[in-house]
């Protein structure tokens, strides 16, 4: 996960950042891939933004960017890696193939297209969040969607995949971009009633 790259910001990010220390020191050879947001049938993270998408409103972080993977083309990219030969101890970080990632409220209007809606995708500052994210461990105890550590992952401005960590052409390229592939999602999620 990109998150460990960022691992003072969150438990998640901290527990990827640990398991890449370990796998480094464990003499073994090694690839890290670390993805961007991962979407797509049955994730229900990303399922939350097409759900509130369907009534024409998505509240997204503060401003920011950040790259998207469909689940299908990740699990490719995994395939192709396998077999590939690439050096021991390289870090990847594949996407979508969007040149700088997406800014957020621009996402949140993909996910609006796939739903054929027009969103309105107001940026919530940290501190909205983190009073919505108390308020949701106050009603939904150990079941709440938006913790505090989410939401500290969820400020930060940039989770865009680097350039340099690019997976090569000539292992990989991703076959859905953002908006093909938010939309066969969207169509999963109607078809099999989610939304």
């Amino acid at each position: 996960s990109l998150s460990a790259r960022e691992p003072s910001l969150s438990q998640y990010g901290a527990s990827k950042a640990s398991a890449e220390a370990y796998v480094e020191t464990s003499g073994m050879d090694f690839t890290i891939v670390r993805p961007p947001a991962v979407y797509g049938p049955r994730d229900i993270d990303m399922f939350e933004l097409f759900r509130t998408a369907k009534y024409g409103v998505v509240p997204v972080p503060p401003e920011g960017h950040t790259s998207i993977i469909h689940v299908d083309d990740l699990a490719e990219c995994l395939l192709a890696l396998a077999p590939a030969g690439i050096a021991s101890g390289a870090t990847l970080e594949p996407d979508d193939g969007r040149q700088g990632g997406y800014e957020h409220g621009e996402l949140a209007r993909l996910i609006g297209q796939a739903m054929g809606r027009r969103v309105f995708a107001p940026h919530l500052p940290g501190a909205v969040l983190g009073l919505a994210a108390r308020a949701d461990k106050l009603l939904r105890r150990d079941k709440a969607k938006l913790t505090p550590d989410r939401v500290g992952y969820m400020v930060h401005p940039d989770w865009v995949a680097r350039p340099a960590r690019r997976v090569p052409e000539n292992v990989w390229t991703p076959r859905l971009d953002g908006p093909a592939g938010l939309g066969a999602t969207a169509r999963w999620y109607e078809r099999e009633g989610w939304l």
